[in-house]
């Protein structure tokens, strides 16, 4: 069977404007000074009619290859909603996991029986959302906070001003957390609170298991996507991102030099690779 590609969205495959980090600039790192040529670039996500998120042409080319060699399953942290609004190159994925694991997609529909899984699991282990919730707003800040916001009625997440959140606050928060089941995790100008048993590897073995492929092969970014990382025969982080600032690393992955989207690129390399190997 072919192997089973199971990849991190945001600052892994795709990119924003701000995320990008494209040479073409002369800066500290260009040899003399000079810049580096950049590269052509796809939209693959629009919101409000506005391009969104990109990757590369040449990452383009390699994921319609992808898509013809492996089981390719998106697994994001994203809504359902946020999800379908990227467009990435080649066939539509026939599944994709969605808000960390807490929706399986087959053929774009939510599967009900996995649905049910994880409300009853997430009731057992874990502190209700309210809770969460209502700490986040009695301890957060407004004068950093940007927004408050609930995901699928799974998890919690702040938009804040990142220079000014208090770095003590975070891990305040990650020790409250924990003490009730959850995870917490800051990406970008987002504070995430996710429950600890709400996790993409597991979504991802469940596909695994139906789809009967081979090896997992994984990549991301996060500490949210650290299970998924742990939990593939293979697996590569790109040289960006809070993996990458906090030196983490495991057995089977490969910390990537690539930083932007020059390491989305180099990852759907990096997985065609390994799929055509396995085959």
């Amino acid at each position: 069977m072919p192997a089973l590609v199971a990849s991190d969205l945001d600052r892994t495959l795709i990119y924003s404007a701000a995320a990008l980090q494209l040479p073409g600039r002369p800066g500290p790192d260009a040899p003399g000074g000079e810049a580096a040529p950049a590269p052509r670039l796809l939209c693959v996500e629009l919101y409000e009619g506005e391009p969104l998120s990109y990757v590369t042409q040449t990452a383009a080319d390699l994921l319609r290859e992808l898509a013809e060699t492996a089981v390719f399953v998106p697994t994001t942290t994203r809504t359902r909603a946020q999800y379908r609004r990227i467009s990435l190159p080649g066939p539509a994925p026939r599944y994709a996991v969605c808000a960390n694991g807490g929706h399986l997609l087959v053929d774009g529909e939510s599967d009900p029986d996995w649905q049910r899984q994880v409300r009853e699991l997430l009731a057992d282990r874990c502190a209700p959302l309210a809770e969460v919730r209502e700490h986040l707003r009695r301890t957060a800040d407004d004068a950093w906070v940007r927004t408050l916001r609930v995901a699928e009625e799974l998890f919690v997440y702040l938009v804040v001003d990142r220079e000014q959140v208090p770095e003590t606050w975070v891990k305040d928060l990650g020790v409250w957390a924990g003490e009730r089941g959850w995870t917490v995790s800051l990406q970008g100008r987002k504070v995430y609170a996710v429950p600890q048993p709400l996790t993409k590897s597991a979504a991802v073995r469940e596909v695994a298991r139906r789809t009967g492929a081979g090896p997992v092969l994984g990549a991301g970014d996060s500490l949210l996507d650290a299970d998924l990382l742990l939990a593939a025969d293979r697996a590569w982080r790109p040289g960006h991102g809070e993996l990458a600032a906090t030196g983490w690393t495991a057995p089977g992955v490969t910390a990537l030099d690539e930083r932007g989207v020059l390491a989305g690129e180099r990852i759907v390399r990096e997985f065609l690779r390994a799929a055509r190997a396995h085959r």
